[in-house]
């Protein structure tokens, strides 16, 4: 394989201990992926909310994404962020993105862009899992002047870019993509995406330029859990079926199962190990006879968007959110006997990891 992904051993900050397991013995997908769980579980009971489901459905894919496919340098950023310094600007030396709890900027090196910001928390408590972000940097969660939001932007751990209303995340992406390439930089671009996301007219949008410009350095990971704020998916505005549409406007297409490690890797490893664009190189140069206005060029494989639509369960691991279901975009507590019942999880799992 040309291109492997970084180890998180590698870092100069030592690792946490996954959870629930506190074993010293390299982090695993699963146990990163139970550890995201509980850390999430454990702020929701704390705050009397939280964006629970989400940590449910998307644990493994973010766990996959760091151990397995991306290659990420060590963190360079503080264990316990910094205090927001205000919005980008040129009139403002002091201002930062939290791209530095993902490594370096190198031109052999990934970038990751995070897009459904109000999945801050879990994305918080992978960094967390993995040693690139404190345990004690929760503390300062959506208080005023922290950086550690409820909803991620810029300079959020983690976070490169404002997401903005959900859908624009890919579009900046996708311009980064095209710079590197541009650049002769081997190093890729990944996104993670929700599958609400798709009821963005901008999505479509950028891929649609993604195909035209055959961005073929850029591969993006969805959360496909069905749900959205307001309900299923269905009930709201189908977007289905999603594989055959993102094929339609040129990407390159794999539906997997969510919460396998294996399955979710395989697509990007695939690639990687592939020729030309397909290992962060610059895509080859289409050499079938010069496109007319009538006739465009078939695009390689590899110089296709990647597309990972990871089929998800929004209660993986949480079976008490079942009786939330179909409302569970946010937890909050409505009693306390519900309440009760989700502190005894949480009292079970730690009993389990110190066994």
């Amino acid at each position: 394989m040309n291109a492997q992904p970084l180890q998180t051993g590698q870092q100069a900050t030592s690792a946490q201990p996954p959870s629930p397991s506190p074993s010293p013995s390299p982090l695993t997908v699963e146990a990163v992926a139970a550890g995201i769980r509980r850390r999430v579980l454990e702020h929701t009971l704390r705050n009397n909310g939280g964006y629970l489901s989400q940590a449910c459905s998307s644990a493994e894919i973010l766990a996959t994404l760091y151990l397995r496919v991306m290659r990420l340098g060590p963190s360079i950023a503080p264990l316990i962020p910094r205090a927001f310094a205000g919005v980008p600007s040129r009139d403002n030396p002091n201002a930062f993105t939290g791209a530095g709890y993902n490594g370096p900027r190198a031109s052999e090196l990934d970038r990751f862009i995070f897009s459904p910001v109000h999945y801050a928390l879990v994305l918080y408590a992978l960094l967390i899992e993995l040693g690139r972000l404190g345990p004690d940097a929760l503390e300062a969660f959506n208080t005023d002047g922290s950086t550690v939001e409820l909803i991620g932007a810029e300079h959020s751990p983690g976070h490169e870019l404002t997401a903005g209303s959900l859908g624009q995340a890919l579009s900046q992406a996708g311009g980064i993509a095209l710079a590197r390439r541009l650049r002769g930089e081997t190093g890729r671009v990944w996104v993670f995406m929700s599958d609400g996301e798709f009821q963005e007219g901008q999505t479509w949008e950028a891929f649609a330029a993604l195909a035209h410009h055959r961005i073929g350095n850029l591969g993006v990971y969805i959360d496909a859990n069905a749900q959205q704020c307001d309900g299923p998916m269905t009930d709201v505005m189908t977007i289905e079926p999603l594989a055959d549409r993102l094929r339609a406007f040129g990407a390159e297409v794999h539906e997997v199962d969510g919460h396998d490690s294996e399955a979710l890797a395989a697509p990007a490893l695939a690639r990687l190990s592939g020729s030309g664009a397909g290992t962060g190189a610059t895509p080859r140069a289409v050499t079938a006879t010069a496109p007319t206005p009538q006739h465009q060029a078939e695009p390689a494989p590899t110089d296709r968007p990647l597309v990972v639509i990871a089929r998800t369960d929004p209660c993986r691991g949480i079976e008490l959110l079942r009786e939330r279901a179909p409302k569970l975009h946010y937890l909050r507590f409505k009693t306390p006997a519900e309440q009760d019942a989700y502190e005894d999880l949480l009292e079970h799992w730690q009993d389990s990891s110190s066994q």
